[in-house]
């Protein structure tokens, strides 16, 4: 997919966490997490007020592994010192990286700018995408603001949040306040500070009127009970109603169902009626926000918002990304997941043929094979896998000249492997394959793209999908030839098409007699017709050519009289 990855390995867990990792691990498991939590012996909290323990030995042994098996690769990892997402945020932050893979929305507050949530290539749509601008334009949020509502509704570090908060009525409150002071309204709720508009007047929360009191009524003018504007029904009878004059001309119309009135007094009572119901909202929402202890935690935001996330004992390393070590990659995963060489093999071919292609296109001075065994030959066609056009580019086996002379001994340790072996190196002894190259992508949802063999005039060809673009660069003469052969064969198959049906290259009729009994096509069919009716509308005679025979019979109605173009169709067509 053209991506150079770089994996990040979490690092000590926060004890923040350890409630959301109990909560994973009871539905990972099936368990019932609050069946669980309820047999616990009454005043026992030492399990929950425990620090966090160490992650499970075999998940830390896989982890390892999985570390080995990319160093071989030759990919770049880097240890976090907490959250991997908080050390891929940075990373993405500071321009080193293009977009964080991870499915936990946490990347945004961390301060991620794009982030992918489901990567996969064998679909039409390999990503889906997520950038911090289109929220920022489509919602009004910032990295400040989103943290403030992972305060509200929860995140993994406080599963629960602040009781009452859903996700409007938090996005409700955080657009309250900017981003450059909405965290510090927070500190000064959770004191019991009311942060008023002004900014000068603080009024504790306590103080503040409760809800439930009624506010003074709003003044408004007096409205007619018929068409429901200022003034009263027996002047408007008399004198008539400005508003009703205005729009339709009559002295008082009466109102339809669900009338609101426009004018002024009732807009002003509108805007203070909702004025007051957002103020009464506001205080409901400031009291139950002070009624929370220790609200907002600090080492929630410190931890969303540091930029100090790589562990420094591991050290820095350069993102660098290395040739894959094959030979201790094969011993590798011969011995742990007991692969058969061939297999590996065969597998890490598609990786290969790019990472060579990479190489060529930066350096195309240098003259490199494939494997050490084969060499760039010519693009065969262009293929649609999953929506989208890639080269099946050929690969040819090296003369025995331009081998070295240590891959000798390297063939000789792996003839007596399985078949599938010889996609990647092929003996003398194979077995016939077949040549014919499928045209159609038979790939299973989990099966990446094999290297298929094709057998042609004694040479061994490998095929395998590349990205045309990476073609394009590493082997431009061979792709300009490419394109230029498409050219010609577009330009003879439409040269082609074009003399075997001519009606297609235009709508000339034929010109001459046709023979009896052959039917007309349809264009030839109303043209003559339409003739024919035109002919007998201006009093002329239609002529019938030599070698046809007139079979219709001469209509008894004056066809030069005023009659409906259906009639007219029916006495022409019989």
């Amino acid at each position: 997919m053209g991506a150079f990855p770089v994996f990040v390995v979490d690092g000590t867990p926060s004890p923040l966490k350890s409630q959301a990792r109990a909560a994973r691990f009871f539905r990972g498991s099936g368990i019932d997490a609050a069946a669980s939590t309820s047999k616990e012996p009454e005043g026992d909290a030492s399990v929950r007020a425990s620090p966090v323990k160490a992650r499970n030995a075999l998940f830390t042994r896989y982890v390892k592994d999985c570390v080995e098996l990319l160093g071989y690769l030759g990919m770049p990892v880097l240890q976090a010192k907490g959250e991997a997402e908080a050390l891929c945020a940075q990373l993405n932050n500071e321009g080193q990286v293009d977009a964080c893979i991870t499915s936990d929305s946490d990347a945004f507050l961390f301060g991620a700018k794009t982030v992918i949530k489901m990567l996969r290539s064998n679909c039409k749509e390999p990503v889906e995408c997520y950038n911090v601008g289109d929220i920022e334009s489509g919602i009004g949020l910032k990295r400040k603001q989103m943290v403030a509502m992972a305060l509200l509704i929860g995140c993994d570090h406080d599963l629960h949040g602040v009781p009452g908060f859903g996700v409007e009525t938090a996005l409700r409150f955080v657009r309250l306040f900017d981003e450059d002071h909405i965290l510090d309204k927070l500190h000064e709720i959770g004191r019991g500070i009311y942060p008023s508009a002004e900014g000068n007047d603080k009024t504790h929360v306590d103080d503040l009127p409760s809800t439930s009191t009624k506010s003074t009524p709003v003044a408004r003018l007096r409205h007619c009970s018929n068409c429901g504007h200022p003034g009263n029904k027996k002047d408007h009878i008399k004198t008539g109603c400005n508003y009703c004059l205005l729009d339709s001309l009559e002295n008082c119309v009466e109102k339809p169902a669900g009338f609101i009135c426009d004018c002024p007094s009732c807009d002003k009572a509108r805007d203070l009626k909702a004025q007051r119901r957002q103020e009464n909202w506001e205080i409901k929402v400031f009291k139950r926000l002070a009624a929370e202890t220790d609200f907002p935690n600090g080492e929630i935001i410190k931890l969303y918002l540091s930029d100090d996330n790589l562990d420094k004992e591991s050290g820095v390393p350069l993102l660098v990304w290395n040739e894959p070590n094959v030979e201790a990659l094969v011993d590798m995963l011969k011995y742990t997941q007991k692969w058969e060489p061939s297999y590996i093999r065969q597998h890490m071919l598609p990786m290969l043929s790019t990472i060579y292609l990479r190489e060529m296109a930066s350096s195309p001075c240098k003259s490199l094979l494939l494997c050490d065994q084969y060499e760039f030959h010519s693009i065969q066609r262009i293929k649609i896998r999953y929506g989208h056009p890639y080269y099946l580019v050929k690969w040819k086996r090296a003369t025995r000249g331009m081998l070295s002379a240590g891959l000798s001994d390297k063939k000789a340790e792996l003839d007596g492997e399985s078949s599938q072996a010889e996609v990647v190196v092929l003996d003398d002894e194979e077995e016939e394959e077949d040549a014919t190259v499928n045209r159609e992508s038979a790939d299973s949802l989990d099966e990446p793209d094999l290297p298929q063999v094709l057998r042609d005039d004694d040479c061994t060809f490998l095929l395998t999908d590349e990205d045309i673009e990476l073609v394009n660069a590493a082997f431009p003469s061979e792709a300009r030839r490419f394109e230029a052969q498409q050219r010609l064969k577009e330009e003879k198959s439409r040269s082609r098409k074009s003399k075997v049906n001519p009606a297609t290259s235009g709508f000339e009729t034929p010109k001459g007699p046709r023979p009896g009994g052959v039917q007309l096509s349809i264009k030839e069919f109303y043209r003559a017709t339409k003739g024919a009716a035109g002919d007998e509308a201006a009093g002329k005679k239609p002529q019938v050519e030599a070698g046809q025979s007139s079979k219709r019979k001469a209509s008894p109605v004056d066809l030069s009289k005023k009659i409906p173009k259906s009639l007219r169709r029916r006495l022409l067509f019989d």
